[in-house]
């Protein structure tokens, strides 16, 4: 075990076992034993909750973490030692969100100094994906949605450019191809929505543009594109966790934070008690927050 007590660590929804076919391969940061499962309510080993009410009734695990709560009980390959000298308050940011956009532009998409990027919804993990891009030199980043509030954050971490889509007549892949030119090299959907989905493919380049899949997609609807729209030379793929693996990758990512290379501290835009954790539910529904920090 790589972990003993009194380390500082980062609660992870999509583990590393590092001994599973998925683990041991360089091509994915899936596992098969701790991946990211919303289904999976109880531990591994024996299939059991560690979490009960007063009368005795089990509580059951939510997405290999379960953090709502003062003390918790995780599988091992979902807990990433961190530096101790790390601030948690900031180290928080890497179990979800944060990592998954960065690691989006960085890991998957590898952004490319001097390129074009269009973010569609400007969310933590928009805003990540555009925290990611600008690190990597990026010089034109479009930022997409229909909450101008969130235009003047999204400024500050990287956009350079926005749109909101009720602005306009015509649709959005259509502007973004004549601001730039024939399309963004990159774009990232964050929104989970599939006609989202569809602008955010039209609107990269034909012949290289990549499009990276970030938002949890809730609805039935299939992919919004024909099989031969895939012949334009455009690509699209979808991401968890940004492609990090979680123990081996994040402990050099968070060191690469705690350097100034990724701006943390933009993200946490409220801080309340944990007994306020409904009105910081709803700062996010109203597009207000965009991670709000709970003090047990």
């Amino acid at each position: 075990m790589d972990i003993k007590k009194g380390d500082h660590v980062v609660p992870i929804f999509n583990g590393e076992c590092g001994d599973c076919p998925y683990c041991k391969c360089e091509k994915t940061n899936m596992c098969e034993r701790a991946g990211v499962n919303p289904f999976m309510t109880v531990m591994v080993n024996d299939g059991k909750s560690r979490f009960s009410c007063k009368e005795g009734k089990p509580i059951f695990h939510f997405l290999n973490t379960s953090t709502f709560c003062e003390y918790t009980v995780v599988e091992s390959a979902c807990v990433v030692k961190i530096d101790p000298d790390a601030s948690l308050k900031t180290m928080t940011l890497l179990s979800c969100g944060v990592s998954t956009g960065v690691g989006a532009a960085w890991n998957i998409a590898n952004v490319k100094a001097g390129s074009t990027v269009a973010i569609f919804g400007l969310g933590a993990v928009g805003l990540a994906v555009a925290e990611g891009a600008r690190a990597r030199g990026a010089t034109k980043i479009i930022g997409v949605d229909i909450n101008p509030n969130k235009f003047i954050k999204g400024r500050a971490m990287g956009i350079t450019d926005t749109i909101n889509p009720r602005d306009f007549e015509k649709p959005v892949h259509e502007c973004i191809r004549e601001m730039t030119g024939g399309g963004v090299d990159y774009s990232f959907e964050c929104a989970g929505i599939s006609e989202v989905l569809r602008e955010a493919f039209l609107s990269t380049h034909e012949g290289w543009g990549l499009t990276v899949i970030l938002g949890i997609h809730t609805s039935p609807k299939m992919l919004p594109l024909h099989p031969m729209e895939l012949f334009t030379g455009r690509v699209i793929i979808a991401t968890v966790f940004g492609g990090f693996k979680g123990k081996t990758q994040l402990p050099n990512f968070a060191k690469e934070c705690m350097q100034g290379v990724v701006n943390l501290e933009e993200f946490i835009t409220h801080e309340l008690p944990f007994e306020k954790i409904n009105e910081a539910f709803q700062l996010l529904i109203d597009g207000k927050s965009v991670r709000c920090l709970l003090h047990l």
